[in-house]
This record gives C-alpha cells, structure tokens and sequence, in this order.
C-alpha cells in the first residue's frame, strides 16, 4: 500500500544525519535566563515578580487574563535581576524579565502530579493544561488549551500527533520519539479522553523508521492508538497538509482543522500535556535541534527555557567559523537571525548555524513564467501572480488571489529558477491583506 501524502510539495535533502542518530543532552542552565513577555501567539504577559524578588521553579513569573494566553514560569530558582527591553530571536527588543540562577533549583510550593485526567472533565483537563503554560512546541505557539477549545458546532472526530519533522535538520521531535515515547502516548490518550474518542493517531514520515517501530512497540496494548507511516515530502508536517494525507479531508481557504473535524499536536507538546499530569511540572524545558557547518558537534539539547543560544552552541562544541547565516528553526519556514546572545523560548525548535560557503545568495532575475511555483505550492496558489501584484502594491488582488492560505513553507523560493523572493514577497502581502482589514473593520465601527 502506498504512503500517504498530499499534492504538490518538494524534496530536499533532510539532513539529519548528523544528529539523528544521537541521544539528547541536558544542558545545565548557566548564570542568568532572559524569559521575554511574547513567547507565544495572543496576547502579552504581565509581569507578575518585581526586580530584586525571589522566584522558584516552577513559579509563574508572567501572565495575563486573556483567554489567547498562557502563563510564563521561571525554569530556574534565584533573584529578578532586572524586568526591561532584551534582543528576541526575530532581531526586534521584547519586554523581558531577567533572573539570576542561584543553581538551587528549589521547587515552587504547590507542584507535584495531578488526578488521573480521566477522572476529570473536559474543563478540568483544560486548566491544568493552560495553568502548565503549554504552547505548540512546533514553532508555532500556540496556546494548547485554546486548540483543545473548539467551537460546540465543530466536534473534533481525529486526533492527530504530529511526528512528520519534516524540515530539514530538525531531529529533536525524532529524538523525543525514541527516548520518551511514553510520554508522547499519554499525552494523545490525554487529549483522546478529552475529546470522548476512541482512537488516537500518531503521523510519523517514512525517514524514521525506528520512531514508527518504538511507538508501535509502546502502543501494542492499545488498539485505539494508531501509527501511521507518511510519505517523506515537505512540508508534510504543515497542519493543513497532514490532515489531507491522512483523513482526505480538505481544510478550507481561510479555515481551521476544527472546522473539517481535526485536532493536531506536536510531538513535544503531547509530552508536556504528560509531565502536566504525571510531575505537575509547568512547561520551563524544550529539546533543541543545533546543527548547521558551523556548528563543532551537531546535538539535540534538552534546554531551560530562558538559556541564551550561546550557551546551547557551547554545550555542542562551539563554533568552527564565524557563521555566514543563524536560523531559529528550521532552514525552510525558520528566521534568520543575526545574534547567538538571545533566549530559547518556547518555539524555539532549532539553532542552525550555517557556514558563509553554505548560505546561497543570489540575485532576483525576471520570471520565466515556467509555472513550477504553481506545481509544488501545497496550497495551490499562485506565487508568481502573488508576486507580481505584491510588487506592484495591489494587496486587494493578492487578497483575491487567497494570499492569505499561504503557509510560508517556502516551496516556492526554493524551485524557483529566477531566485524571486517569492515567499518573502508573500509574508509582506500577507502582512498588508491584514492591516488593510483590520482599518476597514475599525472604519466600520
């Protein structure tokens, strides 16, 4: 039987074998943490220490009352040494509380596990699950307890684990796979209970063979827990996409997996939804995939939340030359950075550090109008037309055109032949489709 897949995506060379096949490390958080106020999609945290207040790990340290939210915890014990403006991955300076490890990790009063979420109701399992701070841990961010929130007329039919990683490099969802599978399970069943479902599905792309037999092997008790192989293609693991590969159904322009009766999770986040329960532990860790030619000794890092990217490229042995591009994320859908002293937050699923000989800069030339945009595009838009009234300014017919389906997989950029920046071009109209709307609301007032 064939693997499943969806239409249109590319094939790049995946580059994982450099940290693939290597347990992950623990990395002993250094002297000072940055934690900043934005670490997720919604709305921003308040800082709820002071500067010179003590904190424990564990403690929430930020929050806000907004339902698109989470709280932010300290990952270590010591003293608020400042709470101002610090550099975030995306270059810009964040609101963020800064705090001095005393290397005692003293727990907050209060943490330890949970009831059996069976025996709680679905509100129930959703506070611990938001009091825990958990986000997307794909890169995305996004608050889980609003995911598992969906509106009453959309029931949620699947359950979908995220195990695809189909970006280039990343190995840490594959790492999390092999060495804590447990975990992962519990989470789906978790979310399973939630939902009243009998079944749970975990997608895993064809690449990780030993992730597909270990899960299979943990779940062999468990007939509603099914692993399912994926066809290695990119972007495999873009929501959209393995919904289609793996139920048929299609998500619609301008909609939500809720709305064809999907709910999906990554594999990181299901084991934290876990050590919600079973430790009682908010979310104050995350693995990190650190790679790249520049990078001594490729690893995957088990991480504090709030550790300078410094300190993870030291703990895999530096690097070899100065780096001709840093990348949180993925080398696909991840951004580019210029600075190795900014926080791991929690999307932060990669540290790619490329050597200058690695980085491809080339000039824009004219569109050939060849058309293997539109071939690849797993959306099914048109990049080139997009492009072209981006350019021009006309975001009222990029609007038309559905730029706002775009998922920023960067398929496009990546075949085509003139070098267009097309998927930065798409990102800007995006960005324009969204101000546009938010000033014709507004005006409607």
């Amino acid at each position: 039987m064939s693997l499943r897949t969806f239409k249109g995506g590319i094939h790049p060379d995946d580059s994982k074998t450099a940290t693939n096949g290597k347990p992950i490390v623990k990395l002993a958080p250094g002297n000072r943490l940055y934690f900043p106020l934005q670490q997720h999609i919604g709305a921003p945290l308040t800082p709820k220490v002071g500067v010179g207040d003590a904190v424990k790990l564990g403690q929430v340290i930020a929050d806000s009352e907004s339902f698109m939210s989470v709280p932010l915890h300290a990952s270590v014990s010591g003293t608020v040494s400042d709470i101002g403006l610090y550099l975030y991955p995306t270059g810009l300076k964040m609101p963020t509380i800064v705090v001095d490890n005393d290397g005692q990790d003293t727990l907050s009063e209060g943490i330890g596990p949970k009831p059996d979420p069976e025996t709680l109701s679905p509100e129930e399992i959703r506070a611990v699950i938001r009091q825990a701070g958990i986000v997307g841990m794909g890169g995305a961010g996004f608050p889980t307890h609003v995911k598992l929130t969906p509106p009453a007329d959309k029931p949620i039919s699947y359950v979908i684990v995220n195990g695809a990683e189909c970006e280039p490099y990343l190995t840490s969802d594959h790492r999390v796979m092999l060495e804590h599978p447990d975990e992962v399970l519990y989470g789906a069943r978790v979310v399973r209970h939630l939902f009243g479902l009998k079944d749970a599905f975990i997608a895993i792309e064809e690449n990780k063979p030993d992730a597909i037999a270990t899960l299979q092997e943990h779940a062999a008790d468990d007939d509603g827990i099914h692993i399912i192989a994926l066809k290695k293609k990119y972007p495999q693991g873009a929501e959209k996409q393995l919904i289609h590969a793996l139920t048929g159904r299609m998500v619609p322009s301008g909609g939500l997996p809720a709305d064809v009766g999907c709910l999906v999770l990554n594999i990181d986040t299901a084991a934290e939804i876990c050590r919600a329960f079973t430790q009682g532990m908010p979310l104050i860790r995350r693995v990190v995939t650190v790679a790249g030619g520049a990078v001594a000794e490729p690893a995957n890092i088990e991480t504090r939340i709030g550790v300078p990217f410094r300190e993870l490229i030291d703990c895999a042995g530096g690097l070899t030359c100065e780096p001709g591009k840093i990348i949180m994320g993925g080398p696909m859908m991840g951004i580019a950075g210029y600075s190795l002293d900014v926080p791991v937050v929690k999307g932060t699923s990669g540290i790619l550090a490329f050597r200058p000989d690695e980085v491809a800069v080339s000039p824009e030339s004219n569109c050939l109008r060849c058309g293997r945009c539109v071939q690849v595009c797993p959306m099914h838009l048109l990049p080139a037309q997009l492009n072209a009234y981006a350019g021009k300014g006309d975001y009222e017919k990029c609007e038309e055109l559905d730029v706002l389906d775009c998922i920023e997989c960067g398929c496009c950029s990546y075949v085509c032949p003139a070098k267009r920046h097309l998927v930065q071009s798409m990102r800007a109209a995006k960005q324009a489709v969204q101000i546009q709307r938010g000033k014709a609301k507004a005006a409607s007032k």
